[in-house]
């Protein structure tokens, strides 16, 4: 099945160059470029790729970039090609990715074979060596996935494989088990929340941020929000509403964070959601639960705009920004 992005008639992008034959480091970088993007070797200096905006513009960089070396590239978008079926074009892209995904599979056999030594008694130290090991084969995968352009069977098999040896070291670490069990939580209904102000802690990082984002997203869309010190003494108010700070209505619950109390209490089953709860309590309870590959890279956006933001408030309007873009993007 293809994904959005390339669906069926967006056509192809032919990609055709030269550079000279010294320094090779020239060459290597372009076939590099086109290796990561996932394009396909057709025959010689030829390349295809799938259409979409993101190719395009990869592909008018490398023709600059090649011509700063000297050489000469070109590419061109067709709708289809007359030697070639689009149903082979697309098997030759399934083979490749089925080629990256065997390597992948040789490497969870390793980790499935030091789990199963461990869970037959070996030293439970090694459990977070066979997780570092883990973590990196998930972000290779993410990375395959991401050029598994027609979703192939695979890569499905993979991710199954990978979805269970999670389950099972989330055991192993005591974060969950066959049937994870969670904290009970009132429900929540978002009409009796309208017209409030939010209040939590000042300096806002990652929970509050994505928390803030939350409520004015899908709870109230003209939610105000105030800031408080932790240890200023709170009633609880009739026109506000608490959220992470200690003895607030919407808090940490066992080991989850904000983020995912406010997301259980009021009932959303958006799958997007499900993954941003997934990142913001991997970077705010650093337990790695998730093991989110995302996680770093959003954590050194957040602490930019926490240096450059000019109070408390600018820094959680620009941090609900953010949110709101990663939404789309698993949107």
């Amino acid at each position: 099945m293809m994904r959005k992005n390339e669906r069926k008639g967006a056509g192809w992008l032919i990609f055709f160059y030269s550079v000279p034959s010294r320094p090779v480091s020239n060459r290597m970088k372009v076939w590099r470029r086109l290796n990561k993007a996932g394009a396909i070797q057709l025959k010689g200096a030829v390349y295809i790729l799938p259409f979409n905006d993101e190719h395009y513009e990869l592909l008018q960089w490398l023709v600059s970039g090649i011509a700063e070396m000297g050489g000469e590239a070109a590419f061109v978008r067709v709708a289809e090609m007359d030697t070639i079926k689009d149903a082979e074009i697309i098997d030759l892209f399934i083979r490749q990715r089925a080629a990256d995904y065997a390597l992948t599979g040789k490497a969870l056999d390793d980790v499935e074979r030091r789990l199963g030594s461990i869970q037959k008694g070996a030293r439970a130290q090694h459990i977070k060596g066979i997780s570092a090991q883990f973590s990196r084969l998930r972000r290779d995968f993410d990375e395959i996935r991401k050029i598994d352009f027609f979703s192939s069977r695979e890569g499905a098999a993979i991710d199954g494989r990978i979805r269970r040896l999670n389950s099972e070291l989330k055991v192993l670490f005591g974060t969950g088990s066959g049937r994870e069990k969670q904290a009970a939580l009132e429900p929540k209904n978002a009409g009796d929340y309208k017209g409030k102000t939010w209040v939590t802690r000042k300096r806002p990082f990652i929970d509050r941020m994505a928390s803030a984002w939350l409520i004015r997203r899908f709870i109230d869309k003209d939610a105000a929000f105030g800031f408080v010190d932790e240890k200023e003494p709170r009633g609880k108010k009739k026109d506000s509403v608490a959220f992470d700070v200690r003895g607030g209505e919407f808090t940490h619950v066992g080991d989850m964070c904000t983020f995912e109390v406010l997301v259980r209490s009021f009932g959303y089953k958006d799958k997007a959601l499900k993954k941003i709860a997934e990142i913001v309590h991997d970077l705010d309870t650093k337990d790695d639960k998730y093991k989110s590959a995302e996680a770093k890279g959003l954590e050194d956006i957040l602490i930019g705009i926490r240096k450059t933001a000019t109070d408390d408030g600018d820094a959680l309007e620009r941090g609900m920004q953010v949110f709101e873009m990663l939404f789309a993007s698993k949107g």
